[in-house]
C-alpha cells in the first residue's frame, strides 16, 4: 500500500543542519524542542536521547543565558542529534554556541542590536557554516508592526520576516529558513502561503502554542496538513502542551499519512462495532505500544470483521480479519494463517516483528549490492 504521494512539493534552496538537508529534495523532517532546564545537563541530555528514539531528525534547545550556552556545549558532546540553539536578543550567547558546535541558530536578526553585532553573529555563522532560522511569531511581532496593523495578520507576519530576510540579504547571507507561527491556524497558513512565493529558503512550518495533546494535534493536522497538501514545508515542528516525544510521533504521523514519509507501522484499524469477533481497540492500544521500536515501514490492517476485513488485507503487508472460530490473517495479501483470541496480540506482533526484519534484510542486501 506504499504509494508515492501526489504532492508536489515547493522548490527551495537547500541548506545542512549538521548532517540533515532541508529543502530542495530532502525528506521533510520532523523537529521538537526541549522543555527541560538547559543548565541540567543530565535531564537535558535524557530528553534530547528520548525524541531522537521516537524519529526528531533535529532538537531545539533554548539557550536563554550565557551559563546556559555552556551548558548547551557540554549538552552537544553527548548527543547524535543536530540541535538548534533558540537565542533572542543577546549577540553573544550565539557567538558563543557557535564556537561550542551549534548546528543552527535560531534568531531574528533585528532582535540582536546594532547593525555591527547583527553582521559578527552572520560572519560567525558564515564562516563555520552554520544556518540561521528566522522565526516569527504572532505573540512577538514587532511593535510598530502592532501598530500598523492593528493586531496580528497575515500580512504583518510576512512583512516581519521579510525585514529579517531583507538583513540577511544585504549581508550576502542566503542559508537560513524561515518560520511564520501563529496559534491561529487560518492566520498561519495565510502567512506561509504568502511567503512561500516571496522567498526561495526553506520554511520551518508551526502552528504554535497549539494546546494540549488532544487539541493541538488537531489544529496542528489541519493547519500543517494544508500546508502540506500544497506543497509547503521543508521541516515542521507540533507544538504540544505535552510530553515533548509526542510532538515527533504526530510529526510523523502527518508525514506518514500524506505519504511524504515512512517510517514504522501504518495502522489501517476499524473503530469496531457489534460485529467484531475480537476487542479491537485494545488489540490496537497494545499492538501500538508494543511496536513503537520497529522502523521498517510497514502497512497493518486490524479489521474486526468480514465486512471490510478481506477487502483492506488484500492492500496491506500483514491483515488480520476477525472471523468465528478464528480470524483469517493474511500476508502480502494472500490468506495465510488463522490465529484464535488466545493470544491473538502476541501472535500478531511476532508475525509483524518477522515481516519488518525480513523486509528490513532486504532491504539492506539491496543497498550492499548498489
Amino acid at each position: 500500500m506504499q504509494f508515492e504521494s501526489p504532492i508536489v512539493r515547493r522548490k527551495s534552496r537547500q541548506i545542512m543542519v549538521g548532517n540533515v538537508p532541508v529543502g530542495g529534495d530532502a525528506p521533510i523532517s520532523v523537529q521538537s524542542m526541549t522543555n527541560t532546564e538547559t543548565c541540567d545537563v543530565p535531564a537535558t541530555v535524557g530528553q534530547i536521547q528520548r525524541l531522537e528514539n521516537a524519529g526528531a531528525d533535529i532538537v531545539r534547545v533554548s539557550v536563554p543565558s550565557m551559563e546556559a550556552a555552556e551548558a548547551f556545549g557540554e549538552i552537544k558532546k553527548q548527543v547524535n542529534v543536530p540541535l538548534v540553539a533558540d537565542i533572542h536578543f543577546d549577540y553573544r550567547i550565539a557567538l558563543r554556541v557557535a564556537d561550542l558546535g551549534v548546528d543552527c541558530l535560531r534568531i531574528n536578526p533585528g532582535n540582536i542590536g546594532r547593525e555591527k553585532r547583527i553582521r559578527a553573529v552572520v560572519d560567525k555563522a558564515r564562516d563555520l557554516n552554520i544556518p540561521i532560522r528566522i522565526g516569527v511569531n504572532a505573540g512577538s511581532l514587532e511593535k510598530d508592526l502592532q501598530k500598523k496593523y492593528g493586531e496580528p495578520t497575515p500580512d504583518a507576519l510576512v512583512e516581519s520576516a521579510l525585514r529579517h530576510v531583507d538583513i540577511l540579504d544585504s549581508l550576502n547571507f542566503q542559508d537560513f529558513k524561515v518560520s511564520v507561527k501563529a496559534s491561529d491556524i487560518f492566520m498561519a497558513t495565510a502567512a506561509y502561503r504568502k511567503l512561500a512565493q516571496q522567498i526561495e529558503q526553506p520554511l520551518h512550518l508551526g502552528i504554535t502554542e497549539a494546546g494540549g495533546l488532544r487539541a493541538g494535534t488537531v489544529k496542528s493536522a489541519i493547519g500543517l496538513g494544508a500546508l502540506l497538501l500544497d506543497g509547503i514545508g521543508d521541516t515542521l515542528r507540533v507544538s504540544l502542551a505535552a510530553d515533548p516525544v509526542e510532538e515527533v510521533k504526530v510529526g510523523w504521523d502527518l508525514l506518514k499519512s500524506l505519504r511524504l514519509r515512512n517510517k514504522g507501522i501504518n495502522f489501517i484499524a476499524c473503530p469496531s462495532c457489534s460485529r467484531q469477533n475480537f476487542d479491537v481497540v485494545k488489540t490496537m492500544n497494545e499492538l501500538e505500544t508494543r511496536l513503537e521500536d520497529v522502523t521498517t515501514p510497514l502497512d497493518v490492517a486490524v479489521i474486526g470483521c468480514i465486512v471490510n476485513g478481506p477487502g483492506e488485507a488484500k492492500e496491506v503487508d500483514i491483515g488480520l480479519t476477525g472471523g468465528t472460530p478464528s480470524h483469517a490473517v493474511y500476508v502480502d495479501g494472500q490468506p495465510d494463517r488463522k490465529f484464535k483470541n488466545e493470544n491473538l496480540v502476541d501472535d500478531l506482533e511476532r508475525l509483524i516483528r518477522e515481516k519488518a526484519a525480513a523486509k528490513a534484510e532486504r532491504e539492506a542486501d539491496i543497498i550492499a549490492k548498489a
